[in-house]
Formats: structure tokens, sequence, C-alpha cells
């Protein structure tokens, strides 16, 4: 008794950490990672206040020329001059509107996604949503019978880049889906083919890829007949990126317990029931941080557009500083574009973390 007493008068530890405790735990918790953390405040002691001297308190900003500018710091004037080339590339400046709206409307459509959240026709509806905006964001971009048509090799900057990887991430997906299935099958040639391709179009780097689609695949072409250069190399991008999906959503499909299986058979589903609302739901929950790091490893591998000809936002960095006015102004576009990337790479890093709390089931703590 005199035992539980003395438990009992304790005080309820403390789950607060102040500073110096999360510093000691964290930073100097030892000597190799106290002499780590010393090397590694020195290191930025060293860079931080140089970068900042050349990209802010030393940039020029005002409209002067290149001569004047000088060396000292970044001439950002360059940037802003050359702003439209980076974002739009060689579309027409009295245009400039229609990819304007592309990105009103998919906001537009997000908005009413997350307004229609309780809605008994949501899936209806958002599913109208995602086939008509394509449609409406091809009409805008390339032309129509009310439209002028401006034809591919006009597009450049970063639209071009937007626009290559959504077309890639939004068709391999599905298609990654069916081919992780297709290898999971228990029929032997649907697994046999799948397995085929995947492992085949793993061997390949994506841009023999894209040499295949712009140089090769013409050839086998009807004389007189030709296809667009830019949907040659979305189609290569489309059939380089499921295979890696389709991998990823394997390795999800393979971390659901054999229970799940044996639970929706003793239920009685079909096998399209079964996989459409238990299986692949889990698998996909559990591949969502694989899924966005293939989803931004695409991003980063439409800079490979170059080598076809198509001028993506990192090309237009080597087309704008070699005009005459602003000669040896490389280093502030290289700035410029991994800024830009960098936003929104981490924009898709940020919300997949979202996505993996706003469907997480485990109520572990």
């Amino acid at each position: 008794m005199a035992v539980f007493k003395q438990q009992a008068s304790k005080k309820v530890p403390n789950l607060k950490i102040g500073v110096i405790r999360w510093l000691r735990e964290n930073l100097f918790s030892n000597a190799v990672n106290s002499v780590l953390t010393l090397l590694a405040l020195y290191l930025i002691y060293l860079i931080v206040p140089t970068v900042a001297n050349w990209a802010l308190f030393d940039a020029t900003f005002a409209p002067v020329t290149n001569e004047q500018c000088g060396r000292e710091g970044a001439c950002w004037r360059y940037i802003i001059e050359k702003l439209d080339l980076f974002i739009y590339g060689f579309y027409p400046p009295e245009a400039y509107w229609r990819p304007q709206w592309v990105v009103i409307l998919a906001l537009a459509f997000v908005w009413i996604a997350k307004l229609l959240k309780q809605h008994k026709y949501k899936t209806k509806i958002v599913t109208a949503l995602i086939i008509i905006y394509p449609i409406i964001a091809s009409f805008l971009l390339y032309g129509g019978p009310s439209l002028e048509i401006i034809e591919t090799h006009k597009w450049g900057g970063l639209m071009l880049t937007i626009v290559a990887a959504t077309v890639g991430i939004v068709a391999s997906f599905p298609m990654g889906v069916l081919l992780a299935l297709g290898r999971q099958s228990k029929m032997p040639i649907i697994r046999f083919l799948s397995v085929v391709y995947i492992e085949f179009i793993r061997g390949v780097p994506l841009i023999t890829i894209l040499f295949m689609a712009s140089v090769v695949l013409p050839l086998f072409f009807n004389e007189g007949m030709d296809m667009d250069k830019l949907l040659r190399a979305l189609i290569g991008i489309i059939l380089f990126q499921s295979v890696y999906i389709a991998e990823v959503i394997r390795g999800g499909l393979q971390a659901i317990p054999k229970g799940q299986y044996e639970a929706a058979d003793a239920m009685g589903l079909s096998f399209v029931q079964k996989t459409g609302l238990i299986i692949l739901p889990q698998a996909l929950k559990i591949s969502i941080p694989n899924i966005v790091g293939s989803f931004i490893a695409l991003f980063k591998d439409t800079t490979l557009l170059l080598i076809i000809g198509l001028f993506d936002i990192l090309s237009m960095v080597h087309l704008t500083s070699s005009d005459e006015n602003w000669l040896g102004r490389s280093t502030e576009g290289y700035v410029f574009v991994m800024v830009v990337m960098w936003i929104i790479l981490y924009s898709m890093s940020r919300y997949s973390k979202v996505l993996e709390l706003r469907y997480s089931t485990d109520h572990r703590n």
C-alpha cells in the first residue's frame, strides 16, 4: 500500500521538450554528432552570406543593360526581360490568354470537386470533369475551328514542361495499374506479356525511347504520313513511366495481407469487385509516397525533351543567354529554373503527405 501511494504521488512526466534539450538530443547527442553539427554550421556560415549577397543585396533589379548590371551580383533584369520565353516559349504573345485560361479552368475544376465533397453525385461529376478538361485544354492550347492553330514546335518553356509532365502522369497511371495487375494475374499469357514489357522498358533509358519516338518511329510511317513531334514524345514518356508506376503498385499489392483476399472471396465478391473495392485501394494507399516519387522523377526527366528539339524551361536558359544583349547570364537563368522546379516539386511532395494523412487508416499513436 505504501509503494502504491509512493508511485501515485509522483508527478506526471513533462512531455514538452525545451530548445536546449532538443539540441542535445538531436544535434549534440554524442561527439560525432557534435562535430558534424559544428561543421554544418560552419558551411552555412560560409555559403549563406555569399549567396544572399549575390542573389539579393548586390543584385540588380532595375531596368538596365547587361553591361550596367556588373558581375558582383545577380542581374535579375535578364530574367524579367526573358520571362515570357521562360514561361511560354515561342507561343504567340497575343495568345497568352489561352494557356492562362487552361490554368484557371484547372483551378476552377479542383475547387468544384472540393465543393462537391458530400454530394451524392460527386464521383460522376468529377469523372465528367476529368474527361472534359483535357479536351478543353488541348483545344485552347492547340486551336481548332474558331481558334488559330498554334503548332507544337512553338510551345516551350514552363508551359511545355507542365504539359509533358501532366500528360505523362495522368496517362501513365491507369496504364501502370493495368500492368501491375497483369503481372500479378493468374493467366499465364497476360502475366508473360506484362513481365516482358515491363522488364524491356525498364532496361532502356528514357533518352533512348525519346530518340526512338522522334527519329526511328517515323521510318515506319507511310510516305507523306507524319505525326506531331510532341505527340510522339508524349507517347514515349507514357510508355516509359507506366512501367515504373506498375512496379510501385505491384509492391503495394504484395504488401496486402493474404487475409484481405480470403475475406473478399468469403464475401462472394467477383474478381473485379475484389480488386476495385478492397485490394487496389489499399495498395494505392500504401504506394502513395513511391507513386509521388515517380511523378517527381518524371517531372525532372522532361528536361530531356531538348534532345529531340523541344524547348522546355531548362532549354530556354541556353537559348536566352545566347542573346547578344545578355551574354554570360546563364547562371541567373539556371538559378531561376532551379527555384521554379523546386517550388513545383516541393509542392508535389507536401501534397503527397496530405494524401497520406487523409487516407491513413492506421490508428496507432
